[in-house]
């Protein structure tokens, strides 16, 4: 069996579409086609059953998955031992970040590292609800918790706070609340609460009681922008609303404090790109420090 062929099928096995998986890759969309088959032949099984909008995986292709996932991570560690992993900073990262960390801080400021090491790849990524490095669906994630469990290694990047906004606007017409009881009489903005995946991501009960928001969003950039139109009043990352010179801060003895950690599996420890972009992001952070206070 062919190494490079297992490679494909986990690609194309955790992106859903040979077309995405060839992209990830940088092969062509025929080539792995044709070595996907070759693999199935090899195994003399039907590993993907192909449509028109993506490929999903047979009961086959299932337990397949398990044991290809696991000679992975045996390959990176054989090649860790003997030395033998990629020293050059080259080759593609995958970063799995929460939205508003992504686009209002990371986004800047990843260009930066791809003038120091014009060999490496950078891919962005939103951090869905269930994320999971050991299927390699990201080669670091920036998490809002740090894991127990798992083959991780995991470590804090920055404390953030949070506190609540308006804009200039609907304050002028609506005034801002004098205490957290007040905040029943203006128009809230808040996360869909069927999507709270992690505790970090429930501000509202830190405030009051019943939050109990008339519009809810769940995402930091949409928030933002409906704070911005003068939707209400939300719980805004401090970093994020400080960029709008038209929000203005509302309650500001009420602070939340959270923290984002940079975690990645065991087994990309000494991968060169994994480590030059870990440390990359400590720094950027580090000089940054200041605004997410």
């Amino acid at each position: 069996m062919n190494w490079d062929d297992v490679r494909i099928f986990l690609a194309v096995a955790r992106s859903g579409q040979i077309l995405a998986a060839s992209r990830r890759l940088s092969l062509n969309h025929a080539t792995l086609s044709r070595r996907l088959t070759a693999l199935e032949t090899a195994l003399k099984t039907r590993l993907f059953i192909r449509r028109t909008n993506g490929c999903e995986l047979t009961a086959e292709g299932e337990a397949f998955l398990t044991s290809a996932e696991r000679m992975e991570t045996e390959m990176l560690e054989v090649q860790a031992r003997l030395g033998r992993t990629d020293a050059r900073v080259a080759g593609t990262v995958r970063i799995g970040a929460p939205d508003g960390f992504g686009v209002f801080f990371l986004a800047s400021r990843l260009g930066t590292l791809i003038e120091q090491h014009p060999e490496l790849k950078i891919q962005l990524v939103p951090v869905p609800r269930s994320f999971s490095l050991s299927q390699r669906e990201a080669d670091i994630a920036v998490t809002l918790e740090r894991p127990d469990q798992g083959r991780l290694v995991s470590s804090k990047l920055v404390d953030y706070t949070l506190g609540l906004y308006a804009s200039r606007a609907y304050a002028e017409a609506h005034g801002l609340p004098a205490t957290a009881e007040d905040l029943k009489n203006h128009r809230r903005i808040g996360y869909v609460e069927d999507l709270i995946f992690t505790p970090s991501l429930n501000f509202t009960g830190e405030v009051m009681r019943d939050w109990n928001a008339g519009f809810e969003i769940s995402s930091a950039i949409g928030q933002t922008e409906a704070v911005l139109a003068g939707a209400g009043i939300c719980i805004l990352h401090s970093y994020i609303a400080r960029q709008h010179d038209t929000l203005v801060r509302a309650l500001p003895e009420i602070s939340l404090k959270r923290a984002y950690w940079t975690t990645y599996h065991e087994s990309a420890r000494d991968l060169a790109r994994v480590r030059a972009v870990v440390q990359f992001l400590q720094e950027a952070v580090e000089v940054d420090r200041a605004i997410f206070s």
